[in-house]
């Protein structure tokens, strides 16, 4: 608690005297509920679990939940069931919580139970409310300001210290030192307390330790506090002041903490000097949910709780009333093969739902194929009846979102994108595309394009002057967030230069200034796009969790036993958002035409159709319903071997086995690709891809029904161009017109 302490000294003035008796104790203006009023009315629907939840109103309670379970309904009904029976009084109670969106809601639903007067709040909000209370009393004069801006300050700090810190840096090294603050670590420990907790720094860890320590002297010299603050201070008041203890212990006798799972340990120790030596308290969680270890949130305390409390009643909420027994039957899988403690303590969930389709796994060739697949299969879906609202697509960072923008845009499906800017309202990507901009209109005088030929080239050669570099920075964070964003940029670049390779840089910002027009669209109720870590919470009909291979979940920079399962559970949180439809996918490659190297998530092992078997995979473009999961391997019409490639799948042979395409059909399906591409403003590739055109070559179908099970065609493209690629595999010459016509 040495931080604790120093932060108290640092900011206590004298104290003026008072007396016991002439303090007031905080007080809530509420009506008492009319106990005659039925108790057991609050009970009513609640199953058997919720209801042992609901009743048990003494001692210590630990409710273990699951995804889906009600355990807000369960705590909101423990609450109600208390207050009308008389064994709460309203005010007495204060349930906590860890965003003002679930406070809100808690708030809501209590009022709606008749238990009005008690006390929700998020752990900062209820420090806060009592420090500008108590704070004339114990310190005398008013609280400090609150810093309003962090960085700035971190900024200034970072001055101080001879160290210039960009804008991602700057917040990267302010998450380092929230991170310290909330797991109670002073300056002078923080760099041997982030080795041994594996924290992966921005810059050197001594460097950010006099940072730190600058920070909190310019707070010090300017009489401010920030919001970790206000929890060390009400902790060093609490702990200084017995007598300010004893006042909020005889106004707060009962607590519930809900995602107990995410406290940090200072917020654990709040708690404990809240509670003293009572032990009414109920808290809530799932340790298979801990996803926000990097600020500083444990399992730990929900998993010790039996330790500290030998006589606590366990009840454990495993019945899910959110997602379909088929959802439910992975998300049960996934955890299945998850290891450590967390895991030791997982809960076997039981779906309440009628049955639902399977989960369905979908590979495709490259990452452009994916987030078309995606954006087609979502246009299904509401076209079937199901609100854009109810519909999520899932990735696991906000780099990831440009392609699935850019494909829900192209299909005319609207969206929403949460908790992240939009990808060309970025201010990397801004400043990128203005220097491209830049070297675009200065053409060869340009220094940065001397002797650099190709398109590719030359956009990471402008880029490499706004912080892109060929190799990712270590470790996570918005430094990290920066260079995948870049990253993207230069992605885009090389596919479109690939489609197009007379393209120049002025093609390439004009087809940058056109995707960020089609993206600036008012955004209506729309599909949700999100990282897993904002879905946090919420829940749709149907999840998308896109991207899932090796090295994007788990993500590269996991590396320890810790980090691993942690990517795990995030995975698991992805699943269990989804109520019905739930379709996982992975490309192989990066852009068309790349090479497959990729391989899906090591945790869909044993779990998606074909994976126990070594090299068998879904299969491709549009893999995923039952019907082609279920079809077996894929072999080579050529030699009878086992396909495993995805362009090998395509081509329905081995790549060295001969091939009987005809050449001249091939390039009259390439010339009438490009004529689509140009008239439709489409990249190549998203009309056919080559190894698709090679097979259609090769095939030469005469019907529909043999253009159809072309592996790259698909029930849409069939619609779309199916007339067309039948006429030119006839010898027809086709209309002019039709490209403009698609």
């Amino acid at each position: 608690m040495t931080g604790v302490h120093g932060l108290w000294t640092s900011v206590r003035r004298p104290r003026r005297t008072w007396q016991h008796g002439g303090v007031t104790a905080v007080t809530h203006s509420s009506s008492f509920p009319d106990v005659a009023e039925s108790a057991d009315a609050v009970l009513l629907g609640l199953d058997p679990e919720q209801r042992e939840v609901a009743t048990t109103l003494r001692g210590p309670v630990c409710v273990l939940a699951g995804a889906g379970t009600g355990k807000t309904r369960a705590i909101t009904h423990r609450i109600a069931y208390g207050v009308r029976s008389g064994a709460f009084k309203p005010a007495s109670v204060l349930a906590v919580t860890f965003t003002n969106r679930a406070a809100g809601e808690m708030r809501g639903r209590l009022r709606g139970l008749g238990a009005e007067g008690v006390q929700a709040r998020t752990f900062h909000s209820a420090a806060l409310r009592q420090l500008h209370y108590f704070w004339p009393k114990a310190v005398g004069g008013d609280l400090p300001r609150l810093v309003e801006r962090k960085v700035q300050l971190v900024a200034e700090a970072g001055a101080r210290c001879s160290v210039r810190l960009d804008r991602n840096e700057l917040r990267d090294v302010t998450g380092e030192i929230e991170w310290s603050k909330v797991t109670q670590i002073i300056p002078g420990d923080y760099a041997a307390a982030a080795v041994k907790a594996g924290r992966e720094a921005p810059r050197d860890m001594a460097e950010i330790a006099r940072i730190y320590a600058a920070y909190e002297q310019l707070k010090r010299d300017r009489g401010m506090i920030d919001f970790e603050d206000v929890l060390l201070l009400t902790v060093a008041i609490l702990q200084d002041q017995p007598f300010i203890a004893d006042q909020i212990r005889s106004q707060y006798q009962h607590f519930v903490v809900d995602e107990y799972q995410d406290v940090s340990p200072l917020q654990q120790r709040l708690l404990e000097l809240w509670l003293g030596d009572r032990d009414s308290l109920c808290v809530v969680g799932d340790a298979s949910q801990t996803i926000y270890s990097f600020t500083g949130a444990t399992p730990d305390h929900l998993l010790n709780f039996r330790n500290r409390f030998p006589q606590a009643t366990v009840v454990k909420l495993i019945r899910d009333y959110r997602s379909t027994p088929q959802v439910v039957h992975l998300a049960n899988g996934l955890l299945g093969q998850a290891r450590g403690r967390a895991a030791d303590h997982r809960l076997e969930l039981v779906s309440q739902r009628e049955p639902g389709p399977d989960p369905a796994y979908a590979e495709y060739p490259d990452e452009p194929a994916e987030a078309e697949g995606v954006a087609r299969r979502v246009r299904d879906l509401i076209a079937a009846g199901v609100p854009a609202g109810e519909i999520a697509v899932l990735f696991r960072i906000n780099a990831q979102s440009e392609v699935y923008e850019q494909a829900l845009a192209d299909a005319g499906v609207p969206y929403q994108l949460r908790g992240a800017e939009r990808f060309f309202e970025r201010q990397e990507v801004g400043r990128a595309v203005l220097a491209l901009r830049g070297a675009a209109h200065s053409g060869a005088r340009d220094p940065l394009l001397a002797d650099v030929v190709d398109l590719a080239g030359q956009v990471r050669a402008v880029l490499s002057a706004t912080g892109w570099t060929p190799e990712p920075p270590a470790g996570s964070g918005a430094v990290r967030d920066q260079w995948e964003s870049l990253a993207a940029l230069v992605r885009l670049a090389e596919d479109f230069g690939r489609a197009r390779p007379a393209a120049t840089l002025a093609d390439l910002v004009a087809e940058l200034d056109e995707r960020r027009a089609a993206q600036h669209a008012p955004t209506v109720q729309g599909v949700t796009l999100a990282s897993l870590h904002a879905a946090k919470g919420l829940e749709w009909d149907a999840v998308f969790l896109v991207g899932l291979t090796d090295g994007m979940l788990p993500i590269t920079y996991a590396r320890t036993d810790e980090q691993i399962e942690e990517e795990r559970r995030l995975l698991y949180v992805g699943v269990t958002r989804a109520r019905l439809h739930l379709t996982l996918s992975w490309a192989l490659s990066r852009s068309p035409g790349g090479r497959a190297s990729r391989k899906p998530s090591r945790f869909l092992t044993g779990l998606r159709p074909g994976s126990a078997a070594a090299g068998h995979r879904a299969p491709a473009e549009g893999g995923g319903s039952r019907k082609r999961s279920r079809r077996g391997p894929v072999l080579c019409r050529v030699c009878g071997k086992t396909l495993t490639e995805a362009g090998e799948v395509k081509l329905m042979r081995c790549e060295d086995c001969p091939s009987d395409m005809d050449e001249g059909l091939y390039e009259r399906l390439r010339d009438w690709r490009a004529t689509q591409a140009k008239a439709q403003g489409l990249p190549a590739y998203c009309v056919f891809t080559d190894k698709t055109l090679m097979a259609i070559a090769e095939a030469a179908p005469d019907e529909p029904g043999e253009l159809a099970v072309i592996p790259g065609v698909g029930s849409r493209k069939l619609d779309r161009y199916g007339a067309d690629v039948l006429a030119i595999c006839a010898g027809q010459e086709l209309d002019h017109g039709s490209a403009d016509d698609a």
